[in-house]
């Protein structure tokens, strides 16, 4: 099998597996541990123990004492939600790749774990663990498991030709435990002929087996050590997020050589941030226990209704999947799930809103009603028919799903809801990570009689949360009690040609919230006395408004990749084509009638376009594509090394930091290999680094590496002990100061951009906003009440703008508003929504600017910043690659005669209204990077204003 180098393979799969950072530290320090350990089936285990204490013994995020096994064992401690099953992954294809073992054996507690394993590592899967490693891509590992061992696939080989490559043997470790029932051996311990011993002697007796524990902590009782003992592995590789024993004398693992905890998680941003929720203004020492568990209940369900509307806007709002949320209830025992589960599906309980969408899990259940509730929390991700889960204390592990927003624990210490085991069930991120959206992004409890116990607690030194947000239910809080509603709002001609179709006045249509089930209400965005309503269009008739739809809503849009400007939609041949178009794309079947002629149907759709063109603001669809690869390396140079001044060390160097006053040692003392160059040590360090790629750099690594061991040659007159005492002691200090300078020594070939105008405008497509309820949608002009509940409210009575209602982040974006309806220069604006720009920065992070404007002359991108934002390095980002798009955006119109367009950033303080769009551009128009500029090609455009081509519908 070929081998690859070990530091090499860690960066691949780094690369390959686009592993977090806990995930990479985790890989980084197996390859420590291997090199320290040197896994084989007659190690000497002492050794091993020593050298693995030295290092991992005494540090602040391991604590390392001995393996507590037969064979060498350690234990990487991730936080729920970070991903320990691609760490997993990541480790084997590590150990593969380096040709230490192609024999794996995953150890699953439980049967849960045990499919949800089986899955993950089937290339089929799309959470598939070795996606990107290219060892495996045309040889994936063999999958042994309890099914399938007996066919001899795991003594075969890979394949039926006896291939060598990985093989992975994934078990629940009730099949491999000694102590089976009625004393008998587990069948995987009996003899099979084909082998003539049993597949589990077969598997011990390879001297490569490596073991991987997932939910390590359920090994430890008598029965799982001795049969986990019995495999006789060459190394023990064990993932936990409670690296503890369990029962009521749990104790801490003394063989952790690396802990992520869940506090470093959250604040890293790898899994929701708890929230602790209470009532506003309530006491609850006010109300009896019964009382009390009725009102959390009640305000527990707001918060998961309001939760149900963010998410379903936040999934329209992205074009993603709708994640359907559930909420969480922890009882006492199984009375007290019995009782709380018969409350909550009466008719007592909103009405009996939740009859048949509760799900009741403890062991006391039996027969069908735990069939169906098990397989109904099992597919809780998918269904979306579970509103509540009432189970009793800890649910198993391997039970921790993405769309858990809302726990309730009814009679539970502070202590118990803040454990990992309450908390971890729905810390995992419904879309993989952070979307910025706070609800999405949020894990709530809901516990009113503990709520300032849990801030406390949750600021001690070894709180698992360190910080909890807050949220407030009920009338002056974060959450009012209100129903929520979901506004969906099209564009203004949009909603005109509905209007036209629907023969109606305009009204503002509620669900009747007392037959609404689980849905949010829906209250459809059309005309309110506060906003005047657009003229009616002349035609009325089923024929015309027939066409008029197609036209508006299949024709204009494939037409935008035809022209070269909007107003090409105004041309007398266009609109004839169009009119074509649309009686071409008719069907009968539909209930057209046929006998609408050529020339009304012209009318119709130069009527329909004349209005499009008045009521859309046109933002051009660029396409931007590199002319060659992009590449990067280092100059050569010389190093700075005046301030070196690296000694030898002395046999023990004690550091001790001033704040935590914790101590660490570094040792000079030669243990292990010793590099045949000094260079080497240096050079180790450095393709650390991710930017540096040793086989394209190796030889400026040591031309610079030499420098540094010459210098310190130098300074000791040719002492070779001494000099090798400096570099081998300081190298990870020498490699920091050498990348400082190779970074201020990169080249990176320019690269040049050709810019195509691939669409003259894009389709105005509905937004979807939501609020607390109809009482919080009022006319613009009006503030609300409390200036920082703003982003509660939607907003309408607008006359220039392309969408009737329209929600702001602050009261200067609702004051600019006005500015732009007063202004007589404005002809159109919006809020875009999410997708309308294709706007990324440098990170390649999205952009969605807060207004865009036509006015007479124009076309302009406005974003409103507090004044301590304007010099913020993301806004200023994000200008950058604003003003960069203005500046294309420009240029591939001018040929059509298009607006120029351009970006303003704009603080907070210059919005008032008696300011006018003019002179906040004449003070704030932000010009973009001018070194960026000569490298974007304009093509000419698709399409000239003479020449159309074919329309096909």
């Amino acid at each position: 099998m070929q081998t690859t180098d070990p530091k090499r393979a860690v960066l691949q799969i780094n690369q390959r597996l686009s592993l977090r950072k806990p995930q990479a530290e985790a890989l980084r320090r197996l390859d420590d541990i291997v090199d320290l350990v040197g896994p084989a089936k007659e190690a000497d285990i002492d050794m091993a123990r020593a050298a693995v204490r030295e290092v991992y013994g005494d540090l602040a995020d391991a604590t390392f004492e001995e393996f507590e096994r037969d064979f060498p064992s350690v234990c990487f401690a991730l936080a729920t939600g970070v991903g320990k099953t691609r760490l997993m992954g990541a480790f084997i294809s590590y150990l593969y790749m380096i040709g230490k073992s192609r024999n794996f054996f995953v150890l699953a507690p439980n049967l849960t774990i045990y499919e949800k394993l089986l899955s993950d590592f089937q290339p089929s899967s799309p959470k598939y663990v070795f996606r990107g490693i290219e060892v495996f891509a045309h040889n994936a590992p063999l999958i042994v498991n309890a099914e399938n061992y007996e066919e001899g696939r795991g003594v075969r080989g890979t394949d039926l030709f006896g291939q060598e490559g990985a093989i992975i043997n994934i078990f629940n470790v009730s099949k491999i435990n000694s102590e089976a029932r009625g004393g008998n051996a587990p069948r995987i311990k009996r003899l099979q002929e084909y082998i003539g011993e049993s597949y589990f002697s077969y598997l011990s007796e390879l001297d490569d087996l490596v073991l991987l524990m997932d939910e390590a902590h359920r090994y430890r009782g008598s029965a799982g050590a001795r049969a986990i003992a019995e495999l006789k592995p060459i190394l023990g590789l064990e993932v936990t997020a409670t690296p503890k024993t369990v029962g009521a004398r749990s104790q801490p693992f003394k063989n952790v050589v690396y802990r992520y905890d869940l506090p470093d998680a959250m604040e890293d941003g790898y899994v929701k941030e708890p929230a602790v929720g209470t009532r506003a203004n309530f006491n609850p020492k006010t109300v009896d226990e019964d009382t009390l568990e009725r009102i959390k209940l009640e305000d527990g369900i707001h918060y998961h209704e309001h939760v149900k509307v963010a998410l379903e806007t936040y999934a329209r709002q992205n074009d993603v999947k709708v994640v359907r949320p559930f909420m969480l209830v922890v009882t006492q025992d199984t009375t007290h799930a019995r009782q709380v589960n018969e409350f909550v599906q009466s008719d007592e309980f909103f009405g009996g809103r939740y009859k048949g969408r509760v799900a009741e899990i403890h062991s006391k259940l039996t027969g069908e009603e735990s069939d169906e509730n098990a397989q109904r929390l099992l597919n809780i991700e998918k269904a979306g028919d579970t509103d509540i889960v009432i189970h009793v204390n800890k649910l198993k592990e391997g039970w921790d799903v993405s769309n858990l927003f809302t726990i309730v624990p009814l009679r539970a210490s502070a202590s118990d809801i803040l454990t990992e085991q309450t908390l971890g069930r729905g810390l995992r991120l419904p879309y993989g990570k952070r979307t910025g959206v706070e609800v999405v992004d949020t894990l709530t409890v809901i516990a009113h009689e503990r709520f300032n116990e849990l801030i406390e607690k949750a600021k001690e030194e070894n709180g698992v949360t360190r910080k909890l947000k807050q949220v407030t239910i009920g009338e002056g809080g974060d959450v009012p009690p209100s129903k929520p509603v979901s506004v969906s709002a099209p564009s203004i001609l949009d909603q005109m040609l509905a209007q036209a179709e629907a023969k109606t006045e305009p009204t503002v249509v509620v669900a009747d919230d007392e037959k609404a089930s689980d849905a949010p209400v829906q209250l459809v965005a059309k005309p309110t006395s506060a906003a005047p309503t657009q003229a009616p269009f002349s035609f009325s008739t089923p024929e015309e408004l027939k066409v008029a739809r197609t036209v508006l809503s299949v024709v204009i849009p494939q037409l935008s990749k035809e022209v070269s400007s909007i107003r090409d939609l105004n041309d007398p041949k266009v609109i004839e084509r169009i009119a074509e178009a649309a009686i071409a794309a008719q069907k009968p079947e539909e209930g057209f009638l046929p006998s609408i002629t050529k020339e009304k149907a012209v009318a119709v759709a130069q009527e329909l376009c004349k209005n499009f063109v008045e009521r859309t603001l046109a933002i051009p669809a660029l396409t931007i594509t590199p002319q060659q690869q992009v590449s990067f390396g280092f100059k050569r140079f010389d190093l700075d090394m005046k301030s070196w001044n690296f000694q030898p060390l002395s046999n023990e160097l004690m550091i001790q930091a001033l704040r935590t006053e914790k101590t660490s040692r570094i040792s000079s003392e030669d243990k292990g290999d010793t590099a045949n160059r000094l260079e080497n040590y240096i050079v180790a360090r450095l393709i650390d680094y991710p930017e540096i790629d040793y086989d394209a750099h190796a030889a400026i690594l040591y031309d610079l590496a030499g420098q540094a061991v010459t210098q310190t040659r130098n300074r000791f007159a040719d002492d070779d002990e001494q000099t090798r005492s400096v570099v081998r002691g300081h190298a990870k200090a020498m490699a920091e100061s050498i990348f400082s300078q190779i970074k201020q020594n990169m080249w990176r070939e320019h690269t040049n951009y050709r810019v195509s105008l691939t669409s003259a405008f894009g389709e105005l497509r509905p937004q979807t906003f939501d609020t607390a309820g109809t009482s919080f949608i009022r006319d613009f002009k009006t503030p609300p009440d409390q200036k920082q509940e703003i982003r509660k409210y939607i907003f309408t009575g607008f006359v220039k703008g392309c969408y009737q209602y329209a929600k702001f982040d602050s009261n200067p974006e609702r004051k600019l508003a006005i500015i732009l309806e007063k202004d007589s220069s404005v002809r159109l604006w919006m809020k875009p929504g999410p997708n309308q720009f294709k706007i990324f920065d440098n990170h390649g992070a999205p952009y969605q600017p807060d207004f865009v404007v036509e006015t007479d002359t124009g076309k302009l991108i406005i974003e409103v910043k507090r004044q301590s934002e304007m010099t913020a390095t993301e806004v200023l980002r994000k200008a950058d690659a604003a003003s960069l798009w203005c500046h294309i955006a420009t240029q591939a119109g001018a040929k059509s005669g298009e607006k120029p367009w351009h970006y303003l950033l704009v603080p907070e303080s210059d919005v008032e209204e008696n300011f006018t769009v003019s002179g906040l551009e004449a003070m704030h128009t932000r010009a973009p990077d001018t070194d960026l500029l000569s490298r974007y090609i304009f093509d000419e455009p698709s399409v000239s204003g003479e020449k159309k081509s074919a329309l096909c519908v």
